[in-house]
């Protein structure tokens, strides 16, 4: 294990003594190994940022590689049933309470993922109330179609929530949401970035050239349909899930359940799929980009470094020499 940079005087000290260190990167970069080796050198715990690994029975299609994490112990994945969908509400819920406990045991969180709106909300410091289904607006408005309910969310002063409003049904419980903060301003205040604390985290991205990222995206993708991707979509169908709900969860899940009830042939889902998780990772690139752009500092490092090396740059802005 790499040592801590030596003392020179008695004024070299932790920037901070608890600080967060968050890893993220696209998909295929190799965050989990990296986030272990942090872990295990830091005494820290790891908090998974990852939107569909929460789900159980749901492993080779969502890359959770549970082996790489050895005994280092893991928050936010298995915690809910394959089906349900799961969103940024509930993830801040459980993100929040994940991170006050690991900082009640007196160890260092690790946050690791790739999906770009659950990092930069958390890191943001946000939360989200719980808003109880409000049963007499989603009668009133369940004719509505989801052009008029845009129209709707776009009348309030301040628009909370901007995401998941591509059905009518998420269009609805987003109205739902910001008719309860109109009677509750004080936790509309909460819900909003200007308003939240952001955390102190030391932001490490990982920095992986196209080429290579595009390799090691197609090289992942035939291991897991080696060992038994098509299987586990499979199983999920015969547990009683829908199509329908593992389509909703894309990529590996769109397209392995495509093919499974006939609707793509094998060579024809691996191709679209292969093309989809490619499109996926440039996207995630995107969303990081933008979070530079609005206001966070992500120290990029190369993805390829040694263990020694990557330990030695990371501690190297842990520590003021």
């Amino acid at each position: 294990m790499v040592e801590k940079p030596q003392q020179k005087n008695k004024q070299t000290k932790l920037k901070k003594e608890g600080r967060i260190v968050t890893i993220l990167g696209p998909t295929a970069c190799g965050k989990t190994r990296r986030a272990v080796t942090l872990a295990k050198a830091l005494d820290g715990e790891i908090i998974s940022a990852d939107s569909r690994q929460v789900y159980r029975e749901m492993n080779l299609g969502t890359g959770k590689d549970l082996e790489e994490y050895d005994d280092v112990r893991y928050h936010l994945i298995d915690i809910c049933e394959a089906g349900n969908k799961y969103n940024l509400h509930n993830y801040l819920r459980d993100f929040h309470n994940a991170l006050e406990n690991i900082i009640q045991r007196g160890k260092r969180p690790i946050i690791c993922g790739g999906s770009g709106m659950y990092l930069e909300n958390a890191l943001s410091g946000i939360r989200l109330p719980e808003v109880e289904p409000n049963l007499e607006l989603r009668h009133r408005l369940s004719n509505f179609s989801l052009e008029e309910l845009t129209q709707i969310l776009k009348g309030y002063k301040t628009l909370h929530n901007t995401t998941d409003i591509d059905t009518p049904k998420r269009a609805i419980r987003a109205i739902e949401i910001e008719e309860y903060y109109q009677v509750h301003p004080e936790e509309a205040l909460l819900s909003n970035r200007k308003n939240a604390a952001p955390l102190d985290s030391l932001i490490i991205g990982l920095d992986i050239p196209l080429e290579q990222r595009r390799e090691k995206i197609s090289r992942r993708l035939e291991k897991r349909l080696e060992e038994g991707m098509v299987e586990e979509v499979e199983n999920l169908l015969s547990s009683g899930i829908n199509p329908e709900d593992l389509i909703y969860y894309g990529l590996e899940f769109k397209y392995l359940t495509l093919y499974v009830i006939g609707e793509l042939s094998f060579d024809e889902m691996r191709k679209k799929l292969e093309i989809a998780i490619h499109q996926f990772a440039k996207r995630q690139m995107t969303w990081f980009r933008g979070m530079e752009r609005r206001g966070f500092k992500i120290h990029w490092l190369p993805f390829d470094l040694s263990e020694e090396d990557f330990l030695k740059r990371v501690l190297n802005l842990l520590y003021i020499n």
